[in-house]
């Protein structure tokens, strides 16, 4: 029985050792020398930091993390020391650094020596593990295999941060077995095997990235990390995943809508996509169809997942025609989760109805970082089981049960508004909005002191066009009564629309 994610790279060294797992700008990593590479950091982290003399023996190990094969690397090493990785943008703010290391107290930071002296001053308890002594220290296997029959399939893998409502950010935590759960699901879902080749594009200090790391150090796929610079200059991109056989994106949808919005798939085709796995925000049809276009045998496919259900808990096969306006499902829950679209009260919501998303199953993170106040309200017990404790996770979408049995997104909860008399859900003006040709972007926000929806768009659609499109797709107070046209889109660190940038730029004038 499996208890250890780590487990997975070094089944996989052992079985395909030569294979490349990783390839970056500056070059590749075998199977081999990345569990080489584990196992120094490893016992270098190990070494620095002994093991408490009590259980929980798992204590959390950041990682200042880029666009390269070695935060991987580290990765890989603070679990083989078995303690639970935190990766952290390495070019974040100072400030918000801080506020996630002062809220982690971690046993120990890793990155390359110039980064790690700039944080000097910052947390000075944790130890320091620069990763050019850390790669080359003689590696103890027998230490390690110590330190990783302390952890429990309980205990955390990793905690991701993610952006906090209230400006403060929320670290969840995701363990060993719920990580296993997830991979097990995609391998055999999707098919994954060594063959693969994924053109990594989410960062990894995002969950998100886990779609193509996870199931690749199970099966012996590889793994190209696409620099930040291609998605800039996308005839760029699409040369790269020809020129090294890419057959696999999982990727953020915001990443797939800006390549179909340059229109570069027009004139320049990815040869060899098998599968196109999106999630983060909603699907748009008329991506999906430009893609399509371009790519006629890559199979497309629709996860959501929030952050605190382990990577996605509900996923949809693209596996009919779609009209631009058409709103795409997010389909149905992934295996051994169970997904409840509930009203306020507790009560499920009739198909059609829109009810808040409460999810059920392994695939339920740990909760909140050294947060049990917010961790008890995202996590209550499921309202529908009076027998016995089990914990579910709400997670603020509001969603609805289709006619074809499969899951539609409509909302987060925070967005659904009282308009006109009527009682609106954002989320459903923007896919109509996402529709219209000549929009790349599209964002509904509102303004309650003037009861005025307002779109910020970006795109060369004019607004007149746009009000006359809107006509054929959603009721006319449903319309925003205001358009406000960007060049460019702000985003979060996840490549989401800024809303709060948006609504400060907004409010400024």
């Amino acid at each position: 029985m499996q208890y250890n994610i780590f487990d997975y790279l070094e089944d996989t060294a052992k079985r395909l050792p030569d294979k490349t797992a990783l390839a970056d700008e500056k070059g590749s990593l075998s199977f081999s020398a990345l569990y080489a590479l584990a196992l120094s950091l490893g016992t270098a982290a190990a070494e620095r930091c002994p093991a408490p003399a009590h259980p929980p023996f798992a204590r959390p190990v950041c990682v200042l993390t880029g666009r390269d094969k070695e935060s991987v690397a580290a990765f890989m090493g603070v679990l083989a020391s078995g303690d639970y990785y935190v990766p952290l943008d390495k070019t974040m703010p100072a400030a918000r650094m801080e506020k996630m290391l002062s809220r982690l107290a971690p046993a120990a930071i890793a990155g390359r020596r110039e980064e790690l002296e700039a944080l000097a001053d910052i947390c000075p308890g944790a130890a320091r593990i620069a990763f050019e002594d850390a790669f080359a220290h003689p590696a103890d296997e027998g230490l390690l295999r110590e330190r990783r029959a302390l952890v429990l399939d309980v205990d955390p893998a990793y905690v991701f941060f993610t952006s906090g409502s209230t400006g403060e950010p929320k670290g969840i935590a995701v363990s060993h077995g719920s990580l296993i759960d997830f991979t097990e699901w995609y391998c055999e879902e999707f098919g994954s095997s060594e063959d693969d080749v994924c053109g990594n594009q989410p960062p990894f200090y995002f969950d998100a990235s886990g779609r193509d790391l996870f199931p690749c150090l199970k099966t012996g796929g590889t793994i190209h990390i696409l620099p930040r610079k291609f998605f800039m200059f996308p005839t760029l991109l699409i040369k790269y995943l020809n020129e090294n056989r890419v057959n696999v994106l999982n990727w953020a949808t915001s990443a797939f809508d800006l390549v179909a919005a340059s229109r570069v798939l027009e004139k320049h085709r990815p040869e060899r996509l098998r599968r196109i796995v999106l999630g983060g925000e909603a699907l748009s049809a008329k991506s999906i169809n430009i893609w399509k276009a371009a790519a006629p045998g890559a199979e497309i496919v629709n996860v959501y997942g929030p952050t605190e259900t382990t990577v996605d808990c509900c996923f949809y096969r693209v596996d009919r025609e779609f009209r631009d306006e058409e709103p795409v499902p997010i389909g149905r829950a992934c295996a051994n989760t169970q997904l409840m679209v509930l009203r306020e009260d507790g009560s499920p919501a009739e198909p059609g109805e829109p009810g808040e998303l409460w999810v059920r199953g392994r695939g339920v993170s740990l909760g909140y970082f050294a947060d049990f106040e917010k961790s008890a309200e995202a996590f209550p017990q499921d309202p529908l089981n009076p027998w016995y404790h089990d914990r579910v996770y709400r997670t603020g979408d509001i969603v609805k049960l289709g006619e074809d049995g499969l899951l539609y997104f409509l909302s987060r909860k925070d967005s659904q508004i009282k308009h006109m008399g009527y009682r609106i859900e954002l989320g459903e003006s923007e896919t109509a909005l996402m529709s219209v040709a000549g929009i790349d972007r599209a964002v509904c926000l509102f303004d309650e002191e003037k009861d005025r929806i307002i779109c910020v768009y970006t795109g060369k659609a004019e607004k007149e066009e746009i009000a006359k499109r809107l006509e054929a797709l959603i009721p006319r107070y449903m319309h925003p009564q205001e358009y406000v046209r960007l060049t460019a889109m702000p985003e979060t660190m996840s490549g989401k629309p800024d809303r709060a940038a948006l609504k400060k730029m907004l409010a400024d004038g």
